[in-house]
């Protein structure tokens, strides 16, 4: 039992330990990126399209912010979880695609 004891210890001293000051950025991060897109479309002034690139672009950074800051994917042995997420979107863009084609013809 002892030995299982100093093995958990020197587990925690090679474990990098990341602060409080990392997720307070990514949190006022995500914040502003939700305040970007809310008065972009709250405005009524802007272009349509634009506003659709405006959402895209906030949106693929707020899923950026997500993903390395609070499931921690930035991390080593995350491999297969990307490898799932990667491969999902793959699914989903192809069946939206034939979806489309479908629809078309």
């Amino acid at each position: 039992m002892a030995s299982n004891h100093g093995a958990a210890e020197q587990r925690t001293k090679h474990h990098k330990v990341e602060g409080p000051k990392k997720h307070v950025v990514a949190f006022i991060f995500s914040i502003l990126l939700t305040f970007i897109a809310f008065a972009t479309v709250i405005s009524g002034e802007i272009n349509k399209d634009f506003i659709y690139v405006i959402l895209m672009g906030t949106a693929f950074l707020q899923v950026f912010v997500q993903m390395a800051f609070w499931m921690h994917m930035k991390d080593r042995g995350h491999t297969f979880a990307i490898i799932g997420i990667l491969s999902g979107v793959f699914i989903v863009f192809t069946a939206v695609i034939m979806a489309e084609y479908w629809v078309w013809w």
